[in-house]
């Protein structure tokens, strides 16, 4: 199937001022030279260079379209192969009878993820790489795209390689040990190797321990809005919101299902749940309510725990916030704008003085401060997106994989152990390693994961 040229819509579906097929593969100058009519005549196609003229169906003649297109020959294009791109007018209909007519002219339609997948196998991008195009592509928030572009920029496999690499060097000294063991030559020094082996775990740790944060950044942060009835949850999520998405009543209990709003905070996705007030009640739908709050409260990241200041601080808000003790909790003290009750001083013994935060909903005051608050969970200090972070699962449980294997080959050189037990857990270290960045992938794992992609990418 690689020597098959394919063809996608590489744009997405709808109506729009502008449509792009993708061809890739051996056939595609010839394609290019049957369907495009240029303006102006040419003998030659460059390379990398756009031509404006018609497409045609292939066998009436037919002008399908007015377009732009360009022949990108291999290796200089993304796939690595003789890349073919036409733009089109972004009706749907046009994009379908060009894609048509190219199929008839010896195409066949791609596979999701195809193209990518085509750049890695051609060695254009290494699989941490072709993932990250994915991630790129469908990127949430600011922060999962500035990371998504770090990794398709190859800063995230740099630093895998540097830690692989100093594997590789102790691997290679305890092979040449056991090479040569009873061989009269002179050795390098163990004690040299012992240290670079642990660096290089202790690296791998550091880039292990960015996981949850990069985890954050990729799928959002979830933020459960609780508390009593009536304390303001429902004009909280309105206000953060910056749009009324929840109904508002003096009504104890209007809230019954959960209401859900996305918001880009300081470039993190955050999901806001609004909540069913919790309180003891005979009402069947409101227990149901109230119990679709506490499961919800068990799955966030982050609960705000709402007050009405002033009214005071009760037994029921106490409770609500020892039951989620497990969990990272904002304390909102809600209605400022009315006479207080409630000391923030004295909610220290349950929370930091950080995470307590006074506002008004009604009025707007606080919103900014408890937003700050609610990022802070994912800064880990890098206010400037700097820091390279792992975000996909499947790199960590390599990683994790490699670190241990690692170190048990680590503990076995401090203890003088033959070198036939490290140098075993060291390939299986490498073995872990490529399997992020793909050197010894197999079809099950690349298939999963091209699986994922988008048709035309």
């Amino acid at each position: 199937m690689r020597e098959d040229t394919i063809v996608a819509i590489a744009t997405p579906v709808g109506t729009g001022g502008i449509g792009v097929l993708r061809v890739s593969g051996d056939r595609s100058e010839d394609i290019c030279r049957r369907l495009f009519k240029p303006r102006n005549t040419i003998t030659h196609l460059e390379t990398h260079r756009l031509y404006h003229g018609d497409i045609v169906d292939g066998e009436t003649g037919r002008v399908l379209d007015e377009v732009l297109v360009t022949l990108m020959r291999g290796p200089r294009s993304y796939t690595g192969e003789d890349v073919l791109e036409i733009s089109c007018h972004g009706n749907p209909l046009i994009l379908q009878s060009v894609l048509d007519t190219v199929l008839r002219a010896g195409a066949r339609s791609a596979e999701p993820g195809e193209f990518t997948k085509r750049a890695f196998l051609n060695n254009r991008i290494d699989l941490a790489q072709a993932e990250a195009v994915a991630d790129l592509v469908t990127a949430r928030s600011e922060r999962g795209m500035q990371q998504a572009l770090f990794a398709l920029k190859g800063r995230l496999s740099k630093k895998i390689r540097d830690v692989q690499a100093s594997f590789a060097d102790v691997l290679a000294f305890l092979e040449t040990s056991i090479d040569f063991t009873d061989e009269d030559i002179t050795l390098p020094d163990e004690g040299h190797y012992l240290p670079v082996l642990r660096d290089a775990v202790r690296s791998g740790r550091n880039i292990l321990a960015t996981y949850d944060r990069g985890a954050l950044y990729r799928k959002g942060l979830t933020a459960v809005i609780v508390g009593r009835p009536n304390v303001g949850k429902s004009s909280l999520l309105n206000r953060l919101a910056g749009e009324k998405r929840a109904i508002v009543t003096e009504i104890p209990g209007t809230t019954r299902d959960l209401i859900e709003v996305d918001v880009d905070v300081s470039g993190l996705s955050v999901r806001f749940i609004d909540t069913a007030g919790i309180r003891e009640s005979d009402q069947e739908i409101e227990r149901e309510g109230v119990r679709l709050a506490r499961m919800r409260s068990a799955e966030a990241d982050l609960v705000i725990a709402v007050i009405d200041g002033s009214e005071g601080f009760f037994e029921e808000d106490r409770r609500i916030m020892e039951d989620n003790r497990d969990k990272r909790v904002v304390v909102a003290i809600n209605k400022s704008d009315l006479p207080q009750k409630v000391d923030p001083a004295k909610l220290t013994d349950l929370v930091s003085d950080e995470d307590v935060i006074v506002l008004s909903a009604k009025l707007n005051r606080g919103i900014d401060r408890l937003k700050e608050r609610v990022v802070a969970e994912c800064d880990g200090g890098d206010r400037n997106g700097n820091d390279v972070l792992l975000t996909n699962l499947r790199h960590r449980e390599a990683l994790r994989e490699a670190l241990e294997s690692a170190e048990r080959a680590a503990r076995s050189m401090e203890t003088g152990e033959s070198p036939e037990l490290p140098a075993f857990e060291l390939q299986e270290a490498l073995r872990h390693f490529a399997l992020i960045t793909g050197e010894n992938a197999g079809d099950d794992v690349l298939d999963q994961i091209f699986s994922r992609f988008c048709i035309g990418k």
